[in-house]
């Protein structure tokens, strides 16, 4: 897949909000506040010196669903991120009520791209997500982001310790940097396979989640 245009065409704030997405698949973007959402999404769509996705220092600043057009062939949906954002706790059960409704009652998710920091051992969100997605039907990609920051030793490990955490096959998990590139290409190929609504058992880098089988 490449990319020729990208297009930012509103946001949802509150659960049951009007949609601005019209026709095209959705693929959503989830991972905690700190995992390099914004930087993966802006890598992803060659975004890097005029930024899509804003990157922020303060983790959280994603307080809404975000909608962008991409090349008019589908809508890649920017999620908040969850569990590290030093915000009311009443705001984090907020942010998790809209995510969950968008996941599993607005009936417009294709697919969905969960991110966790490959320095970092799952999180029961990590977790909760994955059999959540499971349980929804909404086919996931696992992306392990800040590969760069890990020798080839600890890759391997960050990999193997994944897949054995997530109860996926270590092909199901696709390395990614946002300062290298890495994985960029296969990510655009799966979100290609995602967007053409394909049979699930035919998507190597494709997960329902171990609830599924």
């Amino acid at each position: 897949m490449k990319i020729h245009t990208v297009e930012y065409v509103g946001t949802i704030a509150k659960p049951d909000g009007p949609s601005p997405a019209k026709g095209l698949p959705q693929i959503a973007f989830s991972g905690r506040s700190n995992v390099g959402k914004s930087s993966l999404i802006n890598t992803l769509l060659r975004r890097t010196r005029h930024k899509i996705a804003r990157v922020s220092a303060t983790p959280g600043k994603t307080r809404a669903i975000n909608f962008f057009c991409v090349n008019d062939q589908f809508y890649l949906v920017d999620l908040p991120g969850y569990g590290y954002a030093k915000v009311p706790t009443n705001m984090r059960d907020e942010w998790s009520e809209l995510i969950e409704w968008y996941l599993g009652s607005s009936g417009t998710v294709d697919g969905l791209v969960h991110l966790m920091d490959a320095r970092r051992d799952a999180t029961p969100h990590d977790l909760q997500m994955i059999s959540y997605l499971g349980d929804v039907g909404v086919p996931a990609i696992v992306v392990l982001t800040k590969m760069d920051k890990l020798k080839a030793l600890e890759r391997e490990k960050a990999i193997r310790r994944t897949s054995q955490e997530l109860s996926l096959d270590e092909d199901q998990i696709v390395p990614f940097s946002s300062k290298t590139g890495e994985g960029r290409e296969t990510l655009l190929a799966a979100l290609e396979e995602l967007v053409r609504a394909p049979e699930p058992d035919t998507l190597d880098a494709l997960v329902r989640g171990p609830e599924a089988e």
